[in-house]
């Protein structure tokens, strides 16, 4: 199979699994990265077919969504492209990505490292933050049924990624807790570029979110 069928395939494997997803991790939102990563692309020397299959199964079965099991997607996507008999280096590499994006409280070490998890993690990444990230960040915490903001719940800086798993803090915790750190956290040139504006937008937004909420004059 060439590799733009196997392409294809997959997103109609991904847009029939995503159909019922929360608004922040739906087809929408795999569409997004992978054309951030598709874009970053651009200026890396990397296999672009495991590139594009990582970004499109990155988030096939998020943990969140399945009380904290990480072994689900990992196994639906490996299911779905040996269905396909895409060759194995090409899968396990899919897998690795899958199973080393997560953010998880941006304490745990990677177990494995490619220039297509650089790219597909800073296109994931991106999505996070800035405008979309604000709107993402605030439609997952309404789905959960967290506060906008508390003062008296100050965020916490040291989550493991257990305490990160199960928290159930007011979304504004949430940009302190990993939306603002993510600027630094990008591996690529081209994200890191990417990033600028997006996190000066968030820092923007607090800003007005707090002189609203102290009755700005």
């Amino acid at each position: 199979m060439s590799n733009e069928n196997i392409v294809n395939k997959t997103i109609l494997f991904v847009k029939e699994k995503l159909e019922n997803a929360e608004g922040g991790h739906d087809w929408f939102h795999i569409e997004r990265v992978f054309k951030n990563a598709v874009s970053i692309s651009d200026h890396e020397v990397c296999d672009i077919t495991v590139v594009k299959l990582g970004a499109l199964l990155h988030d096939i079965a998020d943990s969140k969504f399945h009380n904290g099991d990480e072994s689900i997607g990992p196994k639906i996507a490996r299911e779905f492209l040996e269905s396909e008999n895409l060759d194995e280096g090409t899968i396990q590499h899919v897998i690795n990505i899958i199973e080393n994006i997560s953010f998880k409280g941006g304490n745990s070490e990677k177990t494995f490292s490619s220039v297509e998890l650089d790219i597909v993690q800073d296109a994931d990444r991106l999505d996070a933050i800035g405008a979309i990230g604000i709107a993402r960040a605030f439609n997952y915490g309404g789905f959960k049924n967290r506060p906008i903001f508390n003062p008296k719940i100050a965020p916490n800086l040291r989550m493991s990624k257990e305490e990160y798993k199960n928290s159930e803090a007011p979304t504004l915790n949430h940009f302190y807790e990993k939306l603002l750190l993510l600027k630094d956290k990008m591996n690529t040139e081209t994200g890191k570029q990417m990033a600028k504006d997006r996190h000066q937008f968030m820092m923007t937004f607090l800003s007005q979110f707090y002189a609203e909420w102290d009755g700005e004059k």
